[in-house]
């Protein structure tokens, strides 16, 4: 991509912001090198790589690479198997935790599980923290300048034999310094050459015996070193010593643990700066509130709602521009300060960083074309030195476009042919218009020329857009609208300023008639063109109503099936409820018959009944909705079923079924119901015991009940081993079990419906 045009549109400011979102210096120098790239798929990539940066920063926050920094220098010298000093090995430590938090970081996982992979989870897979190092490393050395006292126990020894001399040291210089209190300047201690020494007032010199280190500018105060702790001094400097050879040998280990880690290190750093500089693209995509363009090999831009990214919020208004599929060349016409410039850049400049992997101020679904070449003739190309005109200098560089442009390139002219003659300006803009059009460049122009407005609408492939003004306001609205070429505002505009009627009609005669009448013709469009765009804003809005409108029918629709539905289950649930208390009276009917009447066939009729209902009763209970809604009237049946007297039953009010005791007078429902979620049968044997558990299942089961206990006890188990056998004939119940321990164990059966 030619410099110029980076230049002229301004990328290296998009870059400078690009570089302030990295936290490395590599990371930076990566920002600060990007150009824009023609490969397609090294294109997609990089956009791929900073969406999915974005993606992780949504939802994990930011990660910083602050520690990442170029060690090439360390690692040169772990080739040549030199050793390292504290400050270069506590930079690899630094580096290696920084690697550590990033593959903590890169862990894609979400509440515990692996979530689906991105184009960045090969980076963070790939980085190596290597722990043994850094904590060698990071356990022997506190800062650049501090080694710690345990990096070995011969340094520790050392550091502590250090102390005890300096602690006799001090004790005795305490003593000699009170005891020539009178021969001192001061009472205190001062270093002069590394020495303790005694600040002794220049008369009193012979007064205190030592070593002679230093003397004060006056002269008055001499600095001596006392006898007594020349030896102290002399051991410190042999400890001294032996530190720093201990110390350097302990470099030396940990450099060996390096030199066989350099190779890693290295690619820990390459993959850091790389991460850095992605994450750095989608900082820059969060700021700008960008998107990733759709990028395409077929000369298609279509930018939607795009803003400059260099332009403040509130000053930039978005542009709708198009380029490439209906036609080639573009010809955007209007007032001065109207936003042309502005559109053409922006049209260049998102494409430069499309190109560059970087998202775009635009709404999502955006196209960009990907180009060989971007060329731009924008600005004011005047040339003091080389005494080139403005028209001048814009032609040479014009001339520079139309001998390199190809069928690859994106051509931007601002104000094409200016700075001339009007007449051949035009000329000239047209011809080179036309050459670029017919060799297949992408082209956008502006112009205020009404020969390039009709050359538009009489060029296939080539089409006229304007920005609009608003006369009222005399301002620019700065929206592009594409199809019609812009209107001059002249005399509108001066009329409004208050320039005289006669002079503005005066003017009016000065215009030829095509001029005037073409002029005309496109205030008619605009004027068609503003009353299609009310009406389309209306229809909108119409559409927008019947959309709600629509959903609120399918709403109120949702709404009544849903009604429907709970009544048709109230109605079953009601159904069940005369059927169980049906049932009920049923029983109790047989039960009072049973104990007035003395013939066993007449009690086996009734049981044989009994059970029959019984039977039809777990069958409804199993039936679909439909079959139970054409069986709703089966209640009220059996309720009038049981409402007659008996057999040789008197109508005394006393026994069930009589006039005046209806069933339906005592119906309740189901879930009313009280029936005890567990039954006692001790004492009882097998026999007795499965008949009550008959009629205890059946009604727990209607009753919806899921699980009912049966107290048997422990006993022999003879009891137990009955109702276990009992329960495994029952095609009711799913699983039954002896209880916890210390809910009842052995002497309790679960069971499960």
């Amino acid at each position: 991509m030619n410099s110029k045009a980076l230049k002229t549109l301004e990328y290296d400011k998009v870059i400078g912001m690009l570089t302030d979102q990295a936290s490395s210096d590599p990371g930076r120098k990566l920002c600060r090198e990007l150009l824009p790239s023609s490969d397609i798929n090294e294109i997609r990539t990089a956009l791929l790589e900073t969406t999915d940066a974005a993606s992780r920063i949504r939802e994990k926050g930011h990660l910083s690479f602050g520690d990442t920094r170029d060690l090439s220098a360390s690692l040169k010298r772990l080739d040549i198997q030199a050793s390292l000093s504290m400050s270069e090995l506590l930079h690899i430590s630094r580096l290696l935790s920084n690697v550590k938090r990033a593959r903590s970081y890169g862990s894609h996982e979400k509440d515990g599980e692996a979530s689906s992979l991105d184009s960045l989870e090969g980076y963070f897979h790939t980085l190596d923290d290597i722990p043994t190092l850094n904590r060698a490393i990071s356990s022997c050395i506190i800062d650049e300048d501090t080694m710690a006292d345990d990096a070995s126990p011969e340094l520790k020894s050392i550091r502590r034999k250090r102390k005890s001399i300096t602690d006799r040291m001090h004790t005795e210089l305490n003593a000699i310094l009170n005891a020539h209190r009178m021969y001192l300047q001061d009472a205190v201690i001062a270093i002069r050459d590394s020495a303790y020494c005694l600040p002794v007032k220049a008369e009193y010199k012979s007064q205190v015996a030592g070593v002679i280190h230093d003397q004060s500018s006056t002269g008055s105060t001499i600095f001596i070193e006392p006898m007594a702790v020349i030896r102290f001094n002399n051991e410190l400097r042999e400890l001294d010593a032996q530190e720093k050879t201990e110390i350097a040998k302990i470099l030396d280990h940990l450099s060996e643990l390096a030199i066989p880690c350099r190779e890693t290190i290295a690619a820990d750093i390459r993959l850091m700066s790389h991460l850095d500089f992605v994450f750095a693209k989608a900082g820059l995509s969060s700021k700008m509130k960008g998107e990733a363009p759709q990028i395409n090999d077929k000369g298609i831009t279509d930018l939607k709602q795009a803003r400059h990214p260099l332009l403040s919020g509130t000053k930039v208004v978005p542009i709708d521009i198009k380029i490439g599929e209906d036609y080639d060349l573009l010809i955007i016409t209007g007032p001065n300060t109207g936003g042309k410039t502005v559109s053409l850049k922006t049209v260049g400049l998102l494409t430069l960083m499309a190109q560059s992997g970087l998202h775009i101020p635009a709404f999502q679904n955006s196209r960009i074309a990907v180009f060989e070449e971007v060329y731009a003739d924008i600005g004011d190309e005047q040339s003091i030195e080389q005494s080139l005109s403005t028209f001048s200098g814009h032609m040479r560089n014009i001339v520079g476009i139309v001998n390199r442009a190809d069928v690859n390139s994106l051509c931007l002219f601002d104000e094409l042919g200016a700075g001339t003659d009007p007449t051949e300006g035009a000329a000239l803009a047209i011809s080179v218009l036309s050459f670029l059009h017919n060799m297949g460049a992408k082209a956008i122009a502006t112009t205020h020329y009404s020969e390039l407005k009709v050359y538009a609408l009489t060029t296939p492939g080539v089409e006229n857009a304007s920005c609009e003004f608003d006369v009222e306001t005399l301002r620019p609205t700065y929206r592009i609208l594409t199809g019609i070429p812009g209107k001059s505002n002249a005399f509108a505009i001066s009329r409004r300023l208050g320039l005289p009627e006669f002079i503005i009609d005066d003017a009016g005669k000065h215009i030829e008639k095509n001029d005037a009448a073409f002029e005309d013709l496109i205030a008619k469009l605009n004027e068609e063109r503003q009353i299609i765009e009310r009406d389309r804003i209306e229809i909108e809005k119409n559409r927008r109503e019947i959309e709600e409108l629509k959903k609120r029918r399918a709403q109120q629709d949702e709404n009544l099936d849903e009604r429907k539905e709970r009544l048709l289950r109230q109605a079953r649930e009601e159904a069940r409820a005369i059927l169980i208390e049906a049932k009920t009276t049923a029983d109790e009917t047989i039960r009072s018959i049973n104990k007035i009447t003395s013939d066993p066939a007449i009690s086996k009729r009734l049981e044989k009944e009994r059970a029959r209902i019984r039977s039809g009763l777990k069958q409804t209970m199993e039936q679909t909705p439909e079959e139970e809604d054409r069986n709703l009237d089966m209640a009220s049946r059996l309720m009038n079923a049981w409402s007659g007297k008996g057999p040789d039953m008197k109508d005394d009010g006393k026994t069930p079924g009589r006039k005046g005791r209806m069933p339906e007078q005592h119906t309740t429902h189901v879930r009313s119901a009280v029936i005890s979620p567990e039954i006692n049968v001790i004492g009882k044997n097998v026999d007795e015991a499965c008949a009550e558990l008959d009629k205890y299942l059946d009604d727990a089961l209607l009753a919806h009940l899921p699980k009912v206990r049966i107290i048997h006890g422990r006993g022999t188990g003879a009891l137990r081993n009955g109702i276990h056998a009992y329960l495994r004939r029952q095609k009711s119940v799913r699983h039954f079990h002896l209880a916890e321990f210390d809910d009842g164990g052995d002497a309790i059966t679960v069971v499960e419906f």
